[in-house]
């Protein structure tokens, strides 16, 4: 009988385990969100302090998609030296804001920064070239190497890949010359 009554304990301990399980994870889905847009916040800081040293105009819009924190610049005519050639520019003020955001939270930040919808822009002209590359592929059963691309542009292809039945791709080479080769379906 004191066999039952302690495997009865035991179920009890366990459900209420999972319980407090359950009820604590909102909090932390709710304490993920709210790091995110400390984040943000702290990278709106950053930014607006920069605009000011380079006295550009700009209005600073933060948001959270996608479990990462996104920043947009927008508004000021100057906003195009902020991307530079082929966003080599904003790839580099990303870093930057990430590491200032990581210095004051402790935390490696994945936000997302665009300059003057630059990095919208770019992620369309991407896709297209994805979709078309992808149905050329498939019409030719060859294999396309694209030119190199940066981490965020060659997820915005494969993505557009993914979406074509029959083919793939897959990243190859090294840093910065790595770059999308999307080949028929085996």
């Amino acid at each position: 009988m004191s066999e039952t009554l302690q495997a009865a304990e035991v179920d009890a301990t366990e459900v209420e385990a999972a319980e407090d399980t359950v009820e604590a994870e909102p909090k932390t889905r709710g304490s993920s969100e709210d790091l995110l847009v400390q984040e943000g916040d702290i990278a709106g800081d950053y930014l607006e302090r920069l605009l000011d040293l380079l006295d550009y105009d700009g209005d600073i819009d933060l948001d959270v998609e996608a479990g990462r924190a996104i920043v947009s610049i927008d508004g000021g005519e100057d906003l195009e030296k902020l991307v530079g050639t082929r966003g080599t520019v904003l790839e580099s003020l990303q870093e930057l804001t990430r590491l200032a955001v990581q210095q004051e939270t402790g935390v490696r930040s994945r936000l997302m920064l665009d300059v003057a919808g630059w990095r919208a822009g770019r992620r369309a002209e991407l896709a297209e070239l994805g979709r078309t590359t992808a149905e050329k592929v498939l019409s030719s059963g060859e294999r396309i190497r694209l030119h190199p691309m940066t981490p965020f542009e060659r997820k915005v292809v494969h993505d557009a890949v993914a979406a074509v039945a029959g083919v793939h791709s897959e990243s190859e080479g090294e840093e910065p010359q790595r770059r999308v080769v999307i080949l028929p379906q085996a």
